[in-house]
Order: structure tokens, then sequence, then C-alpha cells
């Protein structure tokens, strides 16, 4: 299990092929496309939820606030194997919230993590994660990393997103 700490935003993305073509340009490392169903649990502190996909399957625990504009989680992620007991017993002894079913295409700009998402109902979406393992950024240089990106995405105010795709 590893204890992540990110600075991170989610806004609405009307031109995903936009932000697309800046990431080619910046020669960003494409991880590929994830069809992931994200299956969040009833807890009583933070979320709960088990990704569930072809690239990546973690049972993810965080905290964090629910604002417009980059924040911080606070994560703890531990690895599932496709096809475990692990969601019975999740489901059985926590019950569901809710689930997300999502395409999630992946990419990399050293330790910033940026998606590119197509929410089932909801539509298409940029999320920035600027992402400190073993305290090796700063919280300044995490956010001075997301203000970059957004930056540079010519991502809007009015279209930051404060909460999960849970809540919507």
């Amino acid at each position: 299990m590893s204890k992540i700490i990110n600075i991170e935003i989610k806004a609405k993305c009307a031109n995903p092929q936009k932000i697309r073509n800046v990431l080619f340009s910046l020669n960003t490392k494409y991880v590929g496309l994830d069809h992931q169903i994200d299956t969040y649990f009833i807890v009583n502190h933070g979320r709960l939820k088990l990704r569930e996909g072809n690239i990546e399957n973690n049972l993810i625990h965080y905290d964090r606030e629910n604002i417009s504009g980059p924040k911080t989680s606070n994560c703890l992620l531990y690895k599932s194997n496709p096809g475990s007991s692990l969601k019975e017993i999740l489901v059985k002894s926590l019950g569901i919230f809710k689930i997300v079913d999502k395409k999630r295409e992946i990419f990399f700009v050293n330790n910033v993590k940026i998606h590119l998402d197509e929410v089932k109902g909801l539509g298409s979406f940029v999320e920035i994660e600027a992402i400190s393992k073993n305290e090796d950024f700063t919280k300044e240089q995490l956010l001075s990393q997301c203000n970059h990106f957004m930056e540079i995405f010519e991502i809007e105010t009015e279209d930051l997103i404060p909460c999960s795709y849970s809540d919507m």
C-alpha cells in the first residue's frame, strides 16, 4: 500500500482534442485508454472506491475537500487484482454508494498525471493530478505544477468541478 499526496483539479472539457494536441506537443507519456468502473462504497470518513479497468486496478481511500480549483487529496492506494473476491467483500460489508462508468485517456508529464475522461451520463472532463509519493515534492511545488497545466490548457474558472463524479 502506498501513501500519496496530490494537488488536483477536475474541469468540464468542451474540446478534449485541443488538450490532447497540447499533450502530444509536450511529448508526454501516453499510457493508454482505460475503460474504468469505479464502485464507491458507503463509508464514515472520506471516500472509498474500487477502480476496475484494463490498465488501473486499485482500492483507493481518499480525503479531499469539495472546492473548485486546486485541492489537496490524501490517498491510500492498494493495488488490487482483477477477478478477486475483494469487490464482493466490500459490497457485502459496506454497501454501494455509487458506480461511475468512464473511458479515461491517461497521460504523464513527469509526476503530473493528466486524464481526459468521458463519463457515462455526465460528459467530457479533464483532470490534472500533481502527485507526490514519499514526500518527493512539496505541496507548493504540486500546486505550481497544477496551476501551470490549468494555464496551458486554458481552463476557465467556471469550468472547474468541486466534487467527485460520484456526487454528480
